[in-house]
């Protein structure tokens, strides 16, 4: 009897390469032991809060679509109650007084900008599938990356970025990432095999957009639309 291969299995294998260059991105191995300069840890709690914003609005959108209210639930509360919880964060760290007076962009990069439009997009116009195959990298990147990086950072006295790293470690944010990837496997096993490649294809590309987002916020990307 042939048995499928659950679809989180497939996107994980399809991802590697991606999340192995990922785990060595300077942003987050300096994250983690506390030795990032404080003007790229503000330039990424920037650019993750535009980010949010858009993702927030992806995640509602599923809630609209979603076969069932259980899974409208999980999104409307992640939509609401996860990113809100997030953007305060952000608000706390930037009330720091070593945080706040340090410049930052005023605008979304052009890495948020896509990735956060490309979540959009899938959400809103692709197959239900396919929109929660693109909004999966978010909770299972960081879920993965957050619990490492958390448990490097307690070790650390008076860690600069613990706060931020905390949260990441936290066991409610953990079981959120589970209930996703439960709900893009039981999306999958019910989809046909094209709307399983479209959601591989998201998932691959989102991931790609995770690495592309820390890479850019360290490299302090700007949004420039000055001509000559």
């Amino acid at each position: 009897v042939y048995i499928m291969q659950k679809f989180s299995d497939e996107a994980g294998a399809a991802t590697v390469q991606i999340r192995e260059r990922i785990d060595k991105l300077p942003l987050l191995i300096e994250l983690a032991d506390g030795t990032l300069d404080p003007q790229r840890f503000v330039e990424y709690i920037v650019q993750d809060d535009f980010y949010l914003r858009g993702y927030a609005q992806a995640l509602a959108m599923l809630g609209t679509r979603a076969p069932n209210e259980q899974e409208t639930g999980f999104w409307v509360a992640s939509s609401g109650g996860a990113v809100a919880a997030e953007v305060g964060m952000h608000a706390s760290l930037f009330a720091d007084p070593r945080l706040s007076s340090l410049p930052h962009s005023s605008a979304a990069s052009p890495t948020t900008r896509a990735y956060a439009n490309m979540l959009q997009t899938a959400a809103a116009y692709e197959p239900y599938a396919v929109g929660v195959a693109a909004v999966l990298p978010c909770f299972w990147v960081y879920a993965d990356v957050g619990e490492r990086l958390a448990a490097t950072a307690s070790t650390i006295a008076d860690h600069p970025f613990g706060q931020w790293a905390a949260a990441y470690g936290d066991p409610a944010f953990q079981e959120s990432t589970r209930k996703a990837i439960a709900i893009m496997d039981t999306a999958a096993s019910e989809a046909t095999n094209e709307i399983r490649h479209a959601m591989l294809d998201a998932f691959v590309a989102a991931t790609w957009y995770e690495e592309q987002f820390w890479a850019r916020s360290y490299d302090l990307q700007r949004w420039d639309t000055s001509v000559g």
